[in-house]
């Protein structure tokens, strides 16, 4: 009898937690369903977050943490008191940094220094008066060891003047030549070809970029604006 009983329970048990997947896997389609539907988002990854009770959610317009029933949507960090007020959220959003600007760094248009020590990505827009004056430093950070990988953000967006002349200047003869002009205030001359000027804007859209200059160090954290060389080369070097 006893052994029965055993049998029963291990059934139930197993019963149960394929129930609790199943509840999971519906509970994350309706997440993504809802965020794209009601939301116009585009979800594309669902993982376990920090916090009980919330998931932690990838779109194309940044990270999030999503209620398990979809009811409920922040937009926050998360800091883990109990270890150091560590950062979870940038942890996080520094893992898909890194591995976004490196999966767009051959679209990139690239100063790269002679005596390479570190490479950085630069989300860029040619009319951007910061951008202007960190690219002015461009040979100083090449003397220093430092590699810049620019990306495109022409921040009046994908329906503009400002795009069309930075696809423009990616689709030049002499890339660094034609955004070097570009960045002095000279006209940009027309150009076109097969281009990731779009896909390097969304890219910047998903990790969060808001504004120019926007600058990836090579661990995936984030300065958010100019940095001038010599103190953009004491972050790297605190970085190794």
């Amino acid at each position: 009898m006893k052994v029965v009983k055993k049998i029963l329970l291990a059934g139930v048990v197993a019963a149960s937690s394929l129930l609790g997947l199943s509840a999971h896997a519906a509970d994350e389609a309706a997440i993504r369903d809802k965020l794209t539907s009601m939301l116009g988002l585009d979800v594309e990854t669902i993982a376990d977050s920090p916090v009980s009770g919330l998931v932690q959610v990838s779109t194309n317009r940044g990270l999030f943490y999503v209620s398990e029933n979809g009811q409920y949507l922040l937009q926050a960090r998360v800091f883990n008191i109990d270890e150091e007020m560590r950062n979870e959220t940038e942890i996080a959003l520094s893992g898909l940094r890194k591995d976004g600007v490196k999966k767009m760094e051959s679209s990139s248009i690239t100063f790269k220094a002679k005596d390479e020590k570190h490479e950085i990505s630069v989300f860029t827009d040619i009319t951007c008066g910061y951008c202007r004056k960190f690219h002015n430093e461009i040979d100083a950070l090449n003397d220093a060891g430092i590699t810049v990988h620019y990306l495109a953000f022409p921040r009046s967006g994908l329906n503009s003047q400002n795009y069309e002349d930075m696809v423009s200047v990616w689709c030049a003869k002499d890339p660094q030549k034609a955004l070097t002009r570009a960045k002095a205030g000279s006209d940009v001359a027309s150009a076109s070809c097969k281009n990731k000027v779009a896909e390097q804007y969304m890219l910047g859209q998903k990790l969060g970029v808001n504004g120019t200059p926007n600058i990836i160090l090579p661990d995936g954290s984030l300065i958010p604006g100019y940095q001038p060389a010599a103190l953009l080369t004491k972050a790297l070097e605190a970085t190794e």
